[in-house]
């Protein structure tokens, strides 16, 4: 008779220090260990390959991870949560919100208000269900020293809260460095589930990389380092039931002869791991115009909404 599963230590090969080892490097249950790489088991815990695939295969056939229905998938999605943007013209052009267990890639010029919408939802996550939140806290990563508290506080006061409880649970990180960028995704598990976050920022997602690697040489390490920080924020998207919000800086394009030359940064790499990309750029005075670029189930469409003294608004 095949042993039930029920923690890391019943793995094949998993002892009580090994699954220590795990438990140290953000692997704490059998869903973690399933969707692991035998790399990233390996680098926690110092087994080989092979025990390590091993306990991978026993955590993924322990949780059934093969085909279902569509059906089953439907009504697994229930308990995806939708985070409002503080305008429902926006919110309905990608489907209700800022969805859980997804990543949302906001790109645009310099003042298009990519940073501002990340501190509508910094404060709208705080909220209950019912009132467009998430009833949880936020982890923000800052990589271009663009995080103004004054900001935030000017926001929370305009919709009646109280400032200095919103700032609580906004937990910010200055990244100084891609490596340092990667490490604060890499190690955010154990915040995760301290602080009860429900919405991960990165702002921006691209800078540090593009500074850094510089030149065609350094494109296929960029690249790869992108695609591994990426894989983390989905995983800790899934595995804890939040939203990620990541911005993204731009460029112009010299081949296009014809229509908009903006192209967001991090090539396919960024795009194939966005579930929802949203391209942004200035109109007249307050307003910004926001196209809907990429949606596995909503239509492309544009939407314009308004940043005024109290966030994120409808026009």
């Amino acid at each position: 008779m095949t042993k039930e599963l029920k923690d890391i230590e019943d793995l094949p090969g998993i002892g009580e220090v090994t699954a220590q080892k795990l438990r140290e490097g953000g692997f704490k249950s059998l869903e973690s260990i399933a969707v692991a790489s035998a790399g990233e088991i390996m680098d926690a815990s110092g087994i080989g390959e092979a025990t390590a695939q091993k306990a991978i295969k026993a955590a993924r056939d322990s949780l059934k991870m093969g085909f279902e229905t569509a059906e089953e998938i439907l009504e697994r999605r229930q308990t995806i949560g939708k985070l409002t943007t503080g305008s429902k013209a926006l919110d309905d052009l990608i489907g209700g919100g800022i969805e859980t267990q997804a990543i949302t890639e906001a790109y645009g010029r310099f003042g298009s208000s990519k940073s501002q919408i990340a501190f509508q939802l910094a404060i709208n996550v705080q909220l209950p269900p019912e009132q467009g939140g998430l009833g949880g806290a936020c982890l923000f990563i800052d990589t271009e020293n663009t995080f103004r508290p004054e900001r935030v506080v000017q926001i929370a006061k305009s919709k009646g809260l109280d400032e200095r409880e919103v700032l609580k649970n906004i937990f910010v990180a200055r990244a100084v460095n891609a490596d340092h960028q990667m490490l604060l995704v890499d190690k955010a598990n154990e915040m995760i589930e301290e602080k009860n976050i429900k919405l991960i920022i990165v702002d921006s997602l691209t800078s540090k990389f593009r500074s850094e690697f510089v030149g065609r040489g350094t494109l296929a390490d960029r690249q790869q380092r992108l695609n591994r920080h990426m894989h983390a924020l989905q995983k800790w998207a899934e595995m804890y039931n939040a939203a990620v919000y990541v911005t993204n800086q731009v460029m112009a394009n010299p081949g296009l002869l014809f229509g908009d030359p903006t192209t967001p940064i991090g090539g396919n790499i960024v795009g194939h791991h966005s579930t929802t990309r949203l391209y942004l750029r200035k109109s007249k005075d307050d307003k910004r115009i926001a196209k809907l670029v990429d949606s596995p189930f909503m239509a492309d469409g544009e939407c314009v909404y308004r940043i005024t003294d109290k966030g994120v608004e409808d026009a």
